[in-house]
């Protein structure tokens, strides 16, 4: 089963930070969210990938061009050019397809344009800027249980803001939101049926979030597979620094690796 990551948008709400860079390759610690993505969906053994590009393209092209010397210590031999790796992670076992999708290709024909990379029954799709305790291996048992064309993973959005309570100005109570204040929301990593691919054209304007999962919805052909865990996505500058904080202090909720 492979996973696409849909990695080719602007990422103009992130201002400055996406100046230079697409958003997936925005830090969290020293790597790229898109790195910590891809080792959640690892971490439970599916390690073929297929990265949807677009806005910057090149520069996602050249950060795994040059993986290995990126994240290992190595020799190198300037006489004859071989190199000698140290300390390699588990990230090896990768096979990492890069495709260029289009600078403004909406959602639906960005996955159009990788159907000949996919395999032939069941694939996984993503957004290059959410992270989550999840368990892929319980999504994908779940997506094959109910045999629906499509699995959306539906998270609560975290409300980071401290609730106030007040009587004519004067401050009752003060507390945190919890998790759970808000409805379910699509989180991404999604798992579909590649029949649903009949449903999408490798057409610029072809998005699947606004009308065909509308559509399919109506027909009875989406579940939600509902997490009950901690979800983030680096949506504006604040969850940047959010996200920083949590993998500063250890306490990044989706590194279970």
């Amino acid at each position: 089963m492979k996973v696409i990551i849909l990695a080719g948008g602007w990422g103009t709400r992130l201002g400055h930070l996406t100046e230079l860079i697409p958003k997936p390759m925005v830090k969290i610690g020293n790597k790229p969210i898109l790195w910590h993505i891809m080792k959640i969906y690892s971490h439970y053994g599916f390690n073929e990938f297929i990265i949807c590009l677009g806005v910057k393209a090149d520069i996602i092209k050249d950060y795994f061009f040059h993986f290995n010397t990126r994240i290992n210590d190595f020799s190198i031999d300037l006489s004859n050019g071989t190199i000698e790796y140290y300390n390699k992670e588990d990230e090896v076992d990768w096979k990492v397809t890069l495709v260029d999708t289009g600078l403004n290709t909406l959602k639906g024909g960005r996955i159009k344009r990788v159907e000949k990379f996919l395999d032939p029954n069941n694939n996984m799709v993503t957004y290059g800027d959410g992270v989550a305790d999840l368990d892929i291996q319980k999504l994908v048992e779940f997506h094959k249980s109910h045999g629906k064309l499509m699995t959306i993973t539906g998270v609560h959005a975290p409300a980071r803001f401290g609730e106030i309570i007040e009587n004519k100005g004067l401050i009752k109570s003060f507390k945190e939101k919890s998790q759970t204040s808000v409805g379910l929301i699509n989180g991404g990593f999604m798992v579909f049926n590649n029949k649903f691919l009949n449903l999408l054209t490798p057409d610029e304007n072809c998005d699947f979030e606004r009308g065909i999962i509308e559509d399919l919805t109506e027909k009875g052909e989406v579940m939600v597979y509902k997490h009950k865990g901690n979800w983030e996505c680096m949506d504006h500058e604040r969850d940047v620094e959010h996200l920083n904080k949590l993998w500063n202090k250890d306490n990044a909720f989706w590194k279970f690796w």
